[in-house]
C-alpha cells in the first residue's frame, strides 16, 4: 500500500471524538455518580464514553451536541422501520387514548399472535413477554417440562439473554474455553451456581460433526438445543444451511427439541431465518422488531409444547405471567410494524444489505487489509482478522484495537454503528446512505493503514 502521510492513531481518533462530543462527556460523568458505569445497558457502553442521544428521525440520530449520524444500529436491529415511523406513532397515539395497560386481555394480543402464526409456519401458538431474555427463558423451561430432562445445549458464543442458563460461554477467554471440538462451559460472570453450569452443554457452532458427537453423548439428559440462525453478539455469523439442516435431523433422531432464537433474525424474511433456510424448529423466540421499539419478547411453536401454558381448562403445567406481558401499547406498535413489512420492504432491506457487504468487502480487498465482512439479509459486521469467520473463536481473533478505531472513526464522520462493528439496514435508508458508510470506511482505512 502507498504510504499515507496523514495517518490516524487511536489517540488522535479519540481526541477528535471528545472534541465532537463534550456535552455527552459531561452527561456521562454525571450519570456515573448514580449509575454503575453511567448507564443500565452494557451493550451500549464503549470507551471513552458513549454518545448521549436526543432524538431520532427516519434513518438519522441526533445527539446532545447537535451531531447528526446515519443510524446503522437501529437499537441493535430493533427499529427496522427507523425512528418516528408515522403509522406506528399513529397506532401508539390511538392506543394511548384507550389506555397503556388495562390488566385484562385485549384484541391486540390475538391480532399480533395471528400475524406471527400466519408468517412463521412452525409457530402454532405464541405467548408474549417483555424481552428476548424472558422469551428464551420460558422457551427453555417449556422444553424441560415437556421432555422431563434437565440439560440444555447452546452454542459457544451464542447470546440468548441474561437468564442464568443462557449466560454460559458467551465470550469465554481462550485460556478457559477448551478444545474447539468439545468446548468447555464457561460462566459469563461470578454468581452462576455450579448446578447451572452442569445443566448446560456447550456446542461448537457450524461444526456438525462434533456437535453430533456431543449431542449423542448427552442425549438422555438433553431437553433441547437452542441456536441463533445467525449469531449476533459473536459477530453476525450466519449458520451454514447444511449445519442447520443437520442439527434439525440430529435433534429429531435423538428425541431432543430444537429452539431457534430469532430475536434478531426475524428481520431476514417474512417468516424469519427458518423460512430463509427452510428448516423448522420446535419452538421459536422473538423480540426487537416485534415490539416496534417498545420492550417485548415472544415465544411460540408446536401446539403440544405450548399447551403447557394453557390455563383455560385446568391449572397450567407452567405458569408464565408478568405485569406488562402482552400489554396493548407494545402490541399496537408490533402490529403496525409487521403490517408494514411487506415483500417489497424485505426486498429493499436485503438488497441494501447485499450492497453494503459487497461494498465493504471490495474496499477491504482493494486496500489489501486483513479483514472480512460477515452477515446475512440486512445484517453485517466487520472483522479485522485473516481467519475465515465461521464461529465465536474465529471472530474473537479480530483485532480489537482496529475495531475500536473504525468504530470511533465512523462515529466522527457521521456514521452511528455498534462498538463491535456490527450494523443493520432500516427501511428508511437509501443506497446513498449505504454508499456513505462504504466511502467513509475506506477513507478511515486509508488513514490508518
Amino acid at each position: 500500500m502507498k504510504e499515507n502521510n496523514s495517518k490516524e492513531t487511536l489517540e488522535s481518533i479519540i481526541n477528535q471524538y471528545e472534541e465532537q462530543n463534550p456535552t455527552s462527556k459531561r452527561m456521562f460523568l454525571k450519570a456515573c455518580q448514580y449509575l454503575p458505569g453511567g448507564n443500565t445497558r452494557q451493550t451500549i457502553f464503549y470507551q471513552p464514553y458513549p454518545v448521549f442521544m436526543e432524538r431520532g428521525e427516519g434513518s438519522r440520530l441526533y445527539d446532545v451536541d447537535g451531531n447528526e449520524r446515519i443510524d446503522f444500529s437501529s437499537n441493535y436491529t430493533g427499529l427496522i422501520l427507523g425512528h418516528q415511523n408515522p403509522l406506528t406513532n399513529q397506532a401508539l397515539s390511538e392506543q394511548m387514548k384507550k389506555g397503556l395497560v388495562l390488566g385484562a386481555p385485549t384484541a391486540n394480543e390475538a391480532i399480533l399472535a395471528e400475524i406471527i402464526c400466519s408468517r412463521v409456519a412452525s409457530v402454532k401458538r405464541v405467548r408474549f413477554v417483555n424481552s428476548g431474555t424472558e422469551a428464551c427463558m420460558n422457551a427453555v423451561r417449556a422444553t424441560r417440562a415437556f421432555t422431563g430432562r434437565p440439560k440444555i445445549g447452546k452454542f459457544e458464543g451464542g447470546f440468548h439473554g441474561s437468564s442464568e442458563h443462557m449466560e454460559m460461554s458467551i465470550t469465554p477467554g481462550s485460556e478457559q474455553m477448551g478444545p474447539r471440538e468439545r468446548p468447555v462451559g464457561v460462566p459469563s460472570s461470578p454468581g452462576i451456581p455450579e448446578g447451572v453450569r452442569e445443566d448446560v452443554v456447550v456446542l461448537p457452532y457450524n461444526d456438525l460433526k462434533n456437535t453430533e458427537k456431543i449431542i449423542k453423548d448427552n442425549r438422555d439428559a438433553l431437553a433441547a438445543v437452542i441456536v441463533e440462525p445467525c449469531m449476533g453478539v459473536a459477530g453476525v455469523i450466519p449458520a451454514e444451511k447444511s449445519f442447520l439442516e443437520g442439527l434439525r435431523r440430529i435433534t429429531r433422531e435423538n428425541g431432543i427439541l430444537l429452539i431457534f432464537d430469532e430475536v434478531m433474525t426475524f428481520r431476514i424474511s417474512r417468516g424469519g431465518a427458518q423460512e430463509y433456510y427452510g428448516v423448522e424448529p420446535d419452538l421459536t423466540t422473538f423480540g426487537k422488531l416485534v415490539g416496534g421499539g417498545l420492550p417485548v419478547g415472544a415465544y411460540g411453536g408446536r401446539e403440544d409444547i405450548m399447551s403447557q401454558f394453557d390455563g383455560s381448562k385446568h391449572t397450567p403445567i407452567i405458569r408464565q405471567s408478568g405485569t406488562y406481558s402482552g400489554n396493548p401499547f407494545t402490541l399496537a406498535a408490533g402490529i403496525s410494524v409487521l403490517k408494514q413489512l411487506t415483500p417489497e420492504a424485505y426486498s429493499h432491506l436485503n438488497s441494501l444489505g447485499d450492497y453494503v457487504r459487497r461494498g465493504l468487502q471490495a474496499s477491504i480487498n482493494k486496500l489489501g487489509i486483513e479483514a472480512q465482512i460477515t452477515g446475512i439479509g440486512s445484517l453485517f459486521s466487520f472483522h479485522f482478522t485473516p481467519r475465515k469467520v465461521v464461529d465465536y473463536r474465529s471472530a474473537a481473533s479480530s483485532d480489537k484495537k482496529l475495531t475500536q478505531m473504525f468504530h470511533l472513526g465512523l462515529m466522527n464522520r457521521g456514521i452511528f454503528i455498534t462498538s463491535r462493528g456490527f450494523g443493520c439496514i432500516s427501511v428508511p435508508m437509501t443506497k446513498d446512505d449505504v454508499q456513505d458508510l462504504i466511502d467513509k470506511f475506506e477513507k478511515i482505512a486509508q488513514k490508518i493503514f
